[in-house]
């Protein structure tokens, strides 16, 4: 099968695969600009860092990325939505990708700046309107996604229907872990392909290796639907910590650095995926995919790349 050429903007990055942005420190400078220099775009998770951090991980991966395409991913239930945004921006970034609720104004700094926009959605009606707003493609998302869920459809089910409704690019992302995979949402129409849970399990990942290895036991059934005081759902790996939660245990917010627009408070995600990434994995939340229970081994992105393309090319 042939790749699809996937270009955003005046973005044309050599493989149609991104990066996903995960927040709270996971996807940094080192494993970002892995991504970029193998011909993919790699994205920065900007949420739950401060502004000066951003602007130093964004210096640290065009550093390290050998002229490749570097991104960011800010979640609009950010508080500092628009300043991270703004940041990206003034640091020249190549794209934003956004999710997590729907701006407006984002679309506007992105024609003044020349920087594409790509919402992510997981819904023809939603891509429709960022389409009209101005996005230079979307994320069509689905339920078998990491991380805050915007639907409990798959993507395969979402993904005709968006597709069908606009005519910018359309990159689809949820439980996609290989280039079989790969291929089967080419086949259903995406321009593009987004990954994130398999590009933890990299050599460039910065998290903890506890981090990892929770990864690498995972079975399909320790892979749940856990409740987040950002108001969506979210999946994640089955531990301590969303034992307590379940049972409504789960410890309360000492403090409050007021991080998202509105919180629950029925605890501290940020304290949570903090834990979890420097290595308390039973103390935290430990974001992922549907389909991480697939993936047997930790590689250098570059190898991650080979081994994808081999497989969508051998689809």
């Amino acid at each position: 099968m042939q790749l699809p050429e996937l270009k955003i903007g005046k973005l044309l990055p050599r493989f149609p695969i991104i990066q996903g942005g995960m927040s709270i420190s996971v996807s940094t400078a080192s494993l970002s600009a892995a991504v970029a220099r193998a011909g993919g775009i790699g994205v920065l998770g900007a949420t739950g860092i401060s502004l000066e951090q951003l602007k130093q991980e964004i210096t640290r991966a065009r550093a390290l990325a050998d002229s490749g395409i570097i991104g960011v991913n800010i979640m609009y239930a950010a508080r500092q939505f628009t300043e991270l945004v703004e940041t990206a921006i003034s640091q020249g970034i190549d794209v934003i990708f956004t999710g997590a609720g729907f701006s407006r104004e984002i679309f506007r700094r992105g024609q003044e700046s020349d920087t594409p926009i790509v919402p992510i959605v997981s819904s023809a009606r939603a891509a429709l309107l960022a389409e009209k707003s101005g996005a230079a493609a979307v994320v069509a998302e689905g339920a078998e996604a990491g991380g805050h869920l915007g639907t409990d459809r798959s993507i395969k089910d979402i993904l005709p229907e968006i597709k069908k409704a606009v005519k910018i690019p359309v990159i689809a992302a949820g439980g996609i872990v290989d280039g079989y995979d790969m291929a089967e949402v080419v086949k259903l129409g995406a321009d593009g392909v987004q990954m994130a849970t398999r590009f933890v399990l990299s050599e460039e990942c910065s998290v903890a290796d506890e981090y990892k290895q929770m990864y690498l036991q995972a079975r399909e059934e320790d892979v749940i639907l856990i409740k987040s005081p950002v108001g969506l759902p979210g999946r994640a790996l089955k531990n301590t910590f969303t034992d307590l939660l379940q049972a409504g245990e789960a410890p309360h917010p000492e403090e409050c650095q007021a991080c998202l627009r509105n919180c629950s408070k029925v605890y501290c995600i940020h304290k949570a995926l903090l834990n979890a990434r420097n290595g308390q994995v039973q103390e935290g939340v430990v974001f992922t995919g549907k389909n991480v229970f697939k993936i047997k081994e930790i590689l250098p992105v570059a190898s991650i790349f080979q081994k994808i393309l081999a497989e969508f090319a051998s689809s």
